[in-house]
């Protein structure tokens, strides 16, 4: 199974937590702050880092913006800041997945196993690349390039990406995506397409308000097509 480090401040969550998955099969470290669970990063390599937000030392939004300073690891971000500029600003800083309390232990071990499977999916290409006009994909080292310049996403962005250029000039409708890129424990969170479509794009496209690479086919889906 997996190797899960749990950053929260709150002991007494994290104590239920790390029971729960440990008797799942995982292993499961806990750091109590930002600081803490970055060590731990560095210490242990992590197969998954599940992330509060309103931390002492430093909070969540620090933390990861340090973790994808070094790593692609999967991130969960556990909160209870439920608005949208909370789950918008999460996304854009590379999670992968943003839970808000309160929660089920079932729903978030169906979320992590998700995500794992996701990761594990994405391992298993070896050199494959991908080419679609001044567009590749290096799904060996997970690079995407647009001409000389190299383009860093998050690992949903990427798998986001892989999904659509497999299928280039055909319109896949946002419940395709959710099922290929999050898996079918996602089906009801399609606003999670909208979002990362926004965020890849942003990275991806020249100028974002007039993409050359995603389409937006209002009413049936998005479209990957390079010119």
């Amino acid at each position: 199974m997996a190797e899960i480090l749990l950053i929260d401040d709150d002991e007494s969550l994290t104590e239920l937590l790390k029971s729960y998955l440990e008797n799942q099969g995982h292993s499961v470290r806990v750091g109590v702050n930002g600081s803490e669970g970055l060590r731990a990063l560095y210490a242990k390599k992590p197969d998954l880092v599940v992330l509060d937000v309103t931390m002492p030392v430093k909070n969540g939004w620090d933390t990861i913006e340090k973790i994808r300073e070094v790593s692609h690891v999967p991130v969960i971000m556990l909160t209870a800041r439920d608005e949208e500029y909370d789950i918008l600003h999460g996304f854009a800083l590379g999670a992968d997945d943003y839970i808000t309390k309160p929660f089920s232990f079932a729903q978030f071990a169906a979320r992590i196993n998700a995500v794992l499977s996701r990761a594990e999916r994405q391992n298993q290409h070896g050199g494959e690349q991908i080419k679609e006009g001044d567009l590749i994909i290096d799904m060996r080292t997970r690079q995407v390039w647009r001409g000389k310049k190299q383009i860093g996403l998050t690992p949903t962005e990427f798998k986001l990406l892989t999904t659509l250029m497999k299928r280039s000039g055909e319109v896949v409708s946002p419940q395709e995506l959710v099922k290929d890129v999050w898996g079918a424990e996602y089906a009801g969170e399609v606003g999670h397409v909208r979002r990362y479509i926004w965020h890849l794009r942003k990275k991806l496209e020249p100028d974002p308000e007039n993409p050359k690479y995603v389409h937006n086919e209002r009413g049936y889906g998005y479209r990957f097509q390079a010119p």
